[in-house]
């Protein structure tokens, strides 16, 4: 979307990108699945914590060609765990959407040109850059060498701790020293192409979006962000529009009903192309 403003003989134009729908395939154990995140763990244990909101017969591939004939781009193939199964049905998906989709989840500086020469048009990474609850900024260095700005993610999923945001890595169960504010979206835009955020507190529960976060990444987020977390009924999708001031990008997963859950997929595409076709109108 642009706006013009007329100064005199002369029309300015400032470009604004519209607010985009990102699809996802989260993949656990080699199958597509809807997880309330924050029961996540580690595949070495055994799972009896884990809190499953869907499981679907389709595969990765299928979801990932879904999205291609709605020409849905941008969307993330987030791998829920390191076993072998999670990494084929991811590369399948990928090879099903060459350019169309992000990947994530075990990413590293040895791995990560891999999934870029699958297919993926960029690889997202949290736990590989921290360490001991800070930054490892050489980490974060070499990556960037490895991998470029341009095709790198960088996922800053967090959870409310002491009344501020702090980064959570490891699934989401261990929470970093870093806290998610205007400084540190500023510092790490200089290495990543977009950030991704889960607000892990409202994701897959279905209770609605975390709005102040929403209007912390719209304020302050140079580059690109996409927010995923508890969005339920179509007007999340214009609350968020709102709260992050036309710039956060959405990521719906529990509610779709092609997850399982009561909000028409087709629903959110029609509000997704009706957003795209906003064009430049002057402004007298």
């Amino acid at each position: 979307m642009g706006f013009f403003f007329w100064a005199g003989t002369r029309r300015l134009s400032i470009h604004c990108a519209a607010v985009r729908f990102r699809p996802c395939i989260d993949i656990h154990k080699g199958k597509v699945k809807q997880i309330v995140g924050s029961t996540l763990r580690d595949s070495s244990e055994d799972g009896s914590g884990l809190v499953t909101n869907f499981e679907s017969d389709m595969s990765a591939a299928q979801f990932a060609n879904l999205y291609k004939e709605d020409d849905l781009t941008g969307g993330h193939v987030i791998m829920l765990g390191a076993d072998p199964l999670s990494k084929a049905a991811a590369t399948e998906a990928l090879h099903a959407y060459p350019g169309g989709l992000q990947v994530g989840g075990g990413i590293n500086t040895e791995n990560c040109l891999s999934y870029i020469e699958e297919g993926a048009s960029h690889v997202i990474v949290t736990s590989f850059v921290f360490s001991d609850g800070q930054m490892d900024l050489e980490r974060l260095k070499d990556l960037v060498h490895v991998v470029g700005k341009q095709r790198l993610v960088l996922d800053l999923s967090c959870r409310k701790k002491d009344g501020r945001y702090a980064i959570v890595t490891d699934r989401w169960q261990k929470f970093t020293e870093v806290y998610l504010d205007e400084k540190i979206l500023e510092f790490l835009a200089s290495f990543a192409d977009e950030f991704l955020v889960h607000g892990v507190d409202v994701e897959g529960k279905k209770l609605g979006i975390d709005e102040e976060l929403v209007q912390l990444l719209g304020e302050h987020s140079p580059i690109p962000v996409t927010y995923a977390g508890g969005v339920t009924v179509m007007e999340d999708l214009e609350k968020i529009k709102t709260a992050g001031k036309g710039r956060v990008d959405v990521t719906v997963g529990s509610a779709l009903d092609i997850f399982g859950g009561n909000l028409p997929y087709r629903d959110v595409i029609v509000w997704h192309a009706q957003q795209q076709l906003q064009q430049e109108v002057p402004i007298v």
